[in-house]
């Protein structure tokens, strides 16, 4: 038998609380460090998923009507509210006392090349951008935007990818909404070729 401190504590019915479901879901979305799917606000709050569906976007038309300076946006596959983009600078200026944090150019071009080509290594990141990225995929890593996705089975070099905070950095939603660049990078023969001639 158990005794009364073991027991389950009864869950709390959030339709009767001032403001009901959509002021829970909203106070969630308030603490929150990383996009919340519409199942685990369900499952946490004992709502369906319909309900928990319909306050989020009645949630996200309030914010985008009251010209609020956040928004609530579906990306990185949960919920999450953002500050609007037209108030970075603001932003920027208060958490950095108007010092510059953005990725260099080399970071940028580097962190294109893995967003489109991953799993890839750090050596064909390097023979399609003509330097050497050692620096650079560190960089990478420890600001959390990269991670080693495996190894290559026949040359043995640690591959990368991007992670979930790149998807929510970029406002993307999965890869699939990268913008169709890919085209202007070098094709998998290519890189081939380049591996045989030992430049990648």
């Amino acid at each position: 038998m158990s005794r009364p401190d073991e027991q389950e504590q009864p869950g709390i019915d959030v339709r009767s609380l001032p403001g009901g479901a959509r002021s829970a879901i909203e106070a969630v979305l308030m603490v929150v460090d990383e996009p919340v799917t519409e199942e685990a606000l369900a499952g946490a709050l004992e709502l369906s998923l319909e309900e928990v569906g319909a306050a989020l976007d009645a949630l996200a038309r309030e914010y985008a009507a009251g010209q609020r300076g956040f928004m609530l946006r579906r990306l990185g596959g949960g919920w999450r509210i953002y500050s609007r983009p037209e108030y970075a600078p603001v932003v920027e200026q208060f958490l950095l006392g108007g010092q510059q944090a953005r990725l260099t150019q080399a970071a940028l071009e580097t962190l294109a090349v893995i967003a489109y080509r991953q799993p890839i290594s750090r050596a064909r990141i390097g023979a399609i951008r003509g330097v050497n990225v050692d620096g650079v995929v560190r960089t990478l890593l420890a600001r959390g935007m990269v991670t080693e996705a495996g190894q290559d089975p026949t040359a043995g070099a640690v591959l990368y990818g991007t992670t979930d905070l790149f998807l929510q950095r970029m406002g993307l939603d999965s890869l699939d909404d990268l913008p169709a660049l890919a085209p202007y990078l070098p094709s998998a023969e290519v890189l081939e070729e380049l591996a045989s001639e030992g430049l990648a």
